[in-house]
């Protein structure tokens, strides 16, 4: 239990830039995984047995290769020696490092209906003490010298910028659906109540991916859910069997008939979606997307100038004529997991990694696993516009999708429900 609650928290403080110690190269989130790390090893040496060797020759596959891939782009690297920030490299390869531990260990030692879900249940207990103690900072009733919850009019809690926090709400809305779902009585209230309170968060960021992500996610997960009950045979003579025959029969007809009505009001619709976004669609949103559009041809550029093979681990980008904070450190990232991958391991990083993902989704799919399906396509989402490799909860995430995934595969797990 106490290694579970060191995961959970580890997981949870990840976020917590504005809490980091002066001078201290781990924040509290980092500390307590490398602690978690520790105790999972030793659990590991003590006991041989592995939990989820499936997931585990997965994570095992996929690590070695990014790891090769990384380590020849970096031997590239050292060509081209004026890109590279020595400061930079070693911060990303240690998040590596610390995200290949994590996702490995809890594979090898996490058991899906023991361990695995009390860490699950710890996430969420925290995650929501989390939100409750960074929304007592947002709206004054506590109050830390160090913290400034708001960056401009966008929340972000005790993280460094709203859009870390944003990454995690993304995780965590999908997240405690999942246990909403697969939990009864007590649990689900609180597994339904942390998944609103975390999309209402989310919201509170501004962010537009988050909003992007959260849109094209709920249609999946309606989609999924109706998908189950026509095809489950034991919803073939439920009510949700005929609610969901109901829907998909009356779908095409009501859809025409709302037709005319969409045409109509999409200007309404149109100003509807710019209203939701950060400034509402207007100057902040054009000069961010302008931003990163400059972004993301240079990290093109910089990829093909590698041969398609990356420069290894850390930013490799010159600051454009659209940043004017002079604070920010040269070289920088695209701030898109497709194109840093790319300008890190290149062409065969990017199929790694899209195969990974793909592999869960597909794994989740077949599994009926559709809260978790939907986590990964959001993180799919999230990943085109910003950098999500280095975030341990994102792998906590992916890593948790492999190890249910495959556990439904095998007969002891087969009546296990979502």
């Amino acid at each position: 239990m106490i290694s579970s609650a060191l995961l959970a928290l580890g997981l949870i403080l990840g976020t917590a830039s504005q809490l980091r110690l002066p001078g201290v190269p781990l924040g509290l989130g980092e500390a307590c995984l490398v602690l978690w790390i520790g105790l999972a090893s030793l659990r590991l040496l003590a006991d041989s047995r592995i939990s989820n060797p499936n997931a585990l020759l997965w994570l095992l596959a996929f690590w070695v290769c990014f790891i090769f891939i990384q380590s020849f782009g970096a031997f590239l690297a050292l060509l081209r020696p004026e890109i590279i920030d020595p400061e930079l490299v070693a911060h990303d390869i240690f998040a590596y490092l610390l995200v290949a531990a994590i996702t490995c260990l809890v594979a090898a030692t996490l058991k899906p209906e023991g361990t695995l879900r009390q860490a699950l249940w710890f996430l969420i207990g925290f995650w929501i003490i989390a939100m409750v103690a960074q929304l007592a900072l947002g709206w004054e009733y506590v109050r830390i010298a160090s913290v400034d919850p708001w960056y401009w009019d966008r929340f972000r809690g005790w993280s460094e910028n709203p859009n870390q926090l944003a990454i995690y709400c993304a995780v965590l809305t999908p997240l405690s659906l999942h246990m909403a779902l697969t939990s009864k009585g007590f649990g689900r209230l609180a597994a339904v109540f942390s998944c609103v309170a975390t999309f209402v968060v989310g919201r509170l960021t501004k962010s537009d991916t988050f909003l992007i992500s959260m849109s094209l996610s709920i249609p999946l997960f309606v989609g999924l859910r109706l998908r189950g009950w026509l095809t489950s045979p034991e919803h073939r003579l439920s009510l949700r069997f005929a609610a969901a025959m109901l829907a998909v029969v009356a779908f095409v007809p009501l859809a025409l008939s709302l037709l005319p009505y969409g045409v109509a009001t999409a200007n309404d619709v149109e100003g509807l979606a710019a209203g939701m976004m950060k400034d509402r669609g207007g100057e902040a949103t054009k000069a961010t997307a302008n931003l990163r559009l400059s972004l993301w041809q240079d990290a093109l550029q910089a990829g093909l100038e590698s041969g398609s093979l990356g420069l290894g681990p850390g930013p490799h980008l010159e600051k454009p004529t659209g940043i004017t904070d002079k604070g920010v450190p040269l070289p920088v990232e695209a701030h898109s997991t497709i194109l840093d991958v790319f300008t890190q391991g290149g062409l065969p990083g990017v199929i790694i990694i899209f195969g990974l993902l793909a592999g869960t989704l597909l794994l989740l799919l077949r599994a009926r696993l559709d809260a978790l399906a939907v986590l990964i396509f959001a993180l799919a989402i999230f990943s085109i516009s910003h950098f999500v490799l280095r975030h341990p909860t994102v792998w906590f995430a992916v890593t948790l999708g492999l190890v249910l995934g495959s556990a439904r595969r095998s007969p002891a797990h087969a009546r296990i429900g979502n």
